[in-house]
């Protein structure tokens, strides 16, 4: 069973008070990626996780997780 990823994309993207078109114009992807991505329906690339990374400007494990199992 592969882990699950934890985000918090939302979490950063409403702390800087943008809406997803605005966040997905800044990472090259279309608001229906973004949407996905937030509602765990879409794992991000690496490509596009280190680009969220240098868009809110803090390291990838601020932003993605794996969930710990037990």
């Amino acid at each position: 069973m592969a882990p699950t990823v934890i985000n918090r994309v939302k979490e950063q993207r409403i702390a800087r008070g943008w809406t997803q078109e605005q966040l997905a114009q800044a990472s090259g992807v279309s608001r229906q990626s973004i949407n996905a991505i937030e509602r765990d329906r879409y794992v991000p690339s690496l490509e596009l996780a280190l680009r969220f990374a240098q868009i809110f400007g803090c390291p990838t494990d601020e932003i993605f997780q794996l969930e710990k199992k037990a």
